[in-house]
């Protein structure tokens, strides 16, 4: 299990410096999903299995837009990739980063933290991440309905800004 963490954490970061280091949304995208799917293998890893796979769920649906508009605003005929030389130097001066943060802290962690949540799940009725979700609808029901708000704001803002000439939001087409 601790491999398999180790092989999570690791795949989160270089996912997580794909997508800094890229200009090109297509990749950034891509390394955006890999970020979503390591992640929530981490979650499942600490014992909320639910919780990652809703969150992978949801999340794969809002990229899956995020990717269709910045597919269509890009327009690029030949976009940048990860071997390419600008590319390769942002990820390695963040790669790098990452060693050298991680050098800093590294006399504060060991293997014994990776202890899953539902480490004494068979002597239990509930697990904790449904508790959780019960949680969230019954004592955040006003939390949720403010956030789908907002996200229904951030929609109509975003294609309002995309708009451009009154020609919709795929002008490149």
């Amino acid at each position: 299990m601790t491999y398999i963490m180790f092989l999570l954490l690791f795949g989160l970061i270089l996912g997580l410096v794909g997508v800094a280091s890229n200009p090109s949304p297509y990749f950034a995208a891509l390394g955006l999903v890999v970020v979503a799917g390591m992640g929530c293998g981490v979650l499942v890893g600490h014992g909320g299995p639910f919780l990652s796979l809703v969150l992978f769920l949801i999340y794969l649906g809002g990229m899956l837009v995020v990717f269709a508009y910045s597919a269509a605003l890009a327009a690029e005929p030949y976009p940048e990739t990860w071997g390419s030389g600008p590319v390769a130097v942002y990820m390695a001066v963040y790669l790098l980063g990452v060693l050298l943060a991680s050098s800093v802290f590294w006399g504060g962690w060991y293997e014994a933290s990776w202890i899953p949540a539902d480490e004494l799940g068979e002597f239990s009725v509930f697990r904790g991440d449904v508790g959780g979700v019960a949680l969230m609808y019954s004592a955040g029901g006003g939390m949720l309905l403010i956030s789908a708000w907002v996200l229904l704001l951030t929609l109509f803002v975003v294609l309002e800004l995309t708009r451009g000439l009154s020609r919709g939001s795929l002008r490149a087409v």
